[in-house]
């Protein structure tokens, strides 16, 4: 199904579903706008496989949060559900992408073309969701010329005359960070108000634009702590049971424990974990930026 066209069975027409900004216009919290592609990814899986209803239980279990929450964010939309039927799917995802402004085209510039922007310019999921690259932007004369996806990459000189031409208000970096405060510069001065930032470092703003950040490295962090905890807790859990275990069982793991040079036959102590401040630091700073799902969108 085309999102983007409302389905025939619906009394709602794209006219009527103008696109607007939710979070702002109607009130919806920003949490709620963050699921609202986690419900239109769902729904669009039971689309394709001709799913004509759904349950709140179901689809709150296929995009990963529980029904009550589905509901709660539901409401802010409207009511589109039938008691003891469910939800509409095809109706569902046509409201949902009205909401989230997919139903008209978004022309996107992509501002760095190395490996990250070669591969965003050649990641299908942004046309089958009303983005469209418009133009490939670069400052090297070794890259600029070279194509990506069909794509020429222009010189970063044409920046504001592409912005103007191409209606865009969404920009792409993926620069290195050192260059990735000057292009949000030069893409907001030349009316760009929305900016995904894939540089690991923080922006700055004015009023008015909207950055998301998505920094892989980051999440990679975040699961190596978890990784270190769950290695830290395993001496823990292990000394645990044995505690429980009869006599024969517990000497004969204080004499394996003593054989590999545990000493007094005790397990030894896990590292203790890193304080704050220290190395592998899990919680990146907000910055006036939103956080984003490392993982691209299916």
């Amino acid at each position: 199904m085309a999102i983007g066209r409302s389905p025939q069975s619906s009394s709602q027409t794209p006219d009527q579903g103008a696109a607007r900004r939710p979070s702002r216009a109607r009130g919806i919290p920003e949490a709620t706008v963050a699921r609202l592609p986690l419900y239109l990814r769902a729904l669009t899986a039971l689309s394709e496989r001709s799913v004509p209803t759904v349950s709140s239980e179901e689809l709150a279990a296929a995009a990963g949060v529980n029904s009550a929450k589905l509901r709660k964010d539901f409401s802010y939309l409207g009511s589109y559900g039938t008691r003891g039927v469910g939800y509409d799917v095809e109706y569902l995802v046509y409201q949902i992408s009205r909401e989230l402004g997919l139903t008209q085209d978004w022309p996107v510039v992509i501002v760095g073309i190395g490996n990250l922007g070669h591969a965003l310019a050649n990641y299908g999921g942004f046309a089958s969701r009303g983005f469209r690259v418009a133009a490939l932007l670069d400052a090297d004369p070794s890259v600029v010329g070279t194509s990506a996806a069909g794509l020429p990459v222009r010189h970063m000189d044409e920046l504001e005359s592409i912005v103007e031409s191409q209606h865009v208000s969404i920009g792409v970096i993926t620069t290195p960070p050192g260059a990735a405060q000057q292009v949000c510069d030069r893409l907001v001065e030349a009316g760009v108000t929305s900016i995904l930032n894939f540089a690991p470092t923080v922006l700055t703003v004015p009023d008015g634009v909207d950055v998301r950040k998505v920094d892989l490295s980051i999440e990679l962090q975040i699961l190596a702590f978890h990784e270190q905890r769950k290695a830290g807790d395993e001496p823990d859990r292990t000394e645990s049971v044995l505690d429980r275990a009869p006599g024969p069982v517990r000497a004969a793991a204080a004499k394996l424990r003593r054989a590999a040079g545990g000493g007094n036959g005790k397990a030894r102590a896990a590292e203790p974990a890193a304080k704050d401040g220290e190395a592998g630091t899990t919680k990146p700073g907000k910055g006036g930026e939103g956080e984003l799902s490392a993982v691209m969108p299916a």
